[in-house]
Order: C-alpha cells, then structure tokens, then sequence
C-alpha cells in the first residue's frame, strides 16, 4: 500500500552557485557522510560531482514531501539521507524527525519500504520518491 509519494526537480545551476557561495557549510549542513562520499568520488568531473548533489537534493525534497511535512516539523535535511542498496538501487535511510514522521504512517503490523528513482539532464536533476507499507521481510 502506498503511504506517501513525492517528486523534485531542480536546476543543477543552482546547486553549484549554492556550493560556490557557501561550500562545505552548505554541504555539511544538508548531506549526509554517505552522500558526500558519493559525489566527491567523482571529484575528476566537476559537473559530475554537482549533479549527484542536485540528485540527492532532490531526493530529500521529495521525501518530505512523500512524508507529509516538507522540511519542517522536525523534518530536516540530514535526517533524509540516499543510499544504494546491495543491488545499487537507490533507497532513502532516515533518522531523527524523518524517522519518527515516518514511523507515524506506517501501519502497525507492516514496514516501510522506500523507492527512489535519480535522474539528471543538465542543467535538470530530478527525483521521485515513493513511501509503500509491506508486509514485513517483503522487501
């Protein structure tokens, strides 16, 4: 059963003119460990590394959307982080805020499983995010 369904477009432009003004203050502020590890493993190509940022970006924006709050409520930005699954697919780990946020949707008895689709077109980056409630080991 589908609990929440988000979805974020940006321009990657305006990640990169973020990252300009504000550097590792922005990017400590809104990403994860994991998520900048990810992106700065693509240090030999600039846009590369901007465009995975805008991706998880936007990933977080439609999470709290798919989550009901936006980022508020005790939602923020570190609290949504992407990562791969084993098989590469990518998922979203929440903490704190997000966590209990969605905790509160999920139907007793089930387990929140997290979709994610990443795309980018210069200068676009996209993402969707889809919350389901499963049956336990269902994943």
């Amino acid at each position: 059963m589908i609990i929440g369904i988000g979805s974020d477009l940006i321009d990657i432009r305006r990640v990169a003119t973020v990252m300009e003004r504000h550097g590792d203050r922005f990017l400590n502020r809104i990403f994860t460990e994991v998520e900048r590890a990810k992106a700065e493993r693509r240090a030999s190509n600039e846009k590369m590394v901007v465009a995975t940022y805008a991706k998880r970006f936007a990933a977080k924006e439609a999470c709290a959307k798919a989550l009901g709050t936006g980022i508020r409520q005790g939602v923020w930005w570190q609290d949504m982080g992407v990562i791969s699954l084993a098989t590469g697919q990518p998922s979203m780990r929440l903490t704190g805020g997000a966590l209990k946020r969605l905790e509160l949707l999920t139907p007793s008895g089930l387990e929140a499983r997290i979709d994610v689709s990443l795309t980018d077109d210069w200068p676009l980056a996209q993402a969707f995010v889809i919350i389901s409630a499963v049956a336990a080991g269902k994943f």
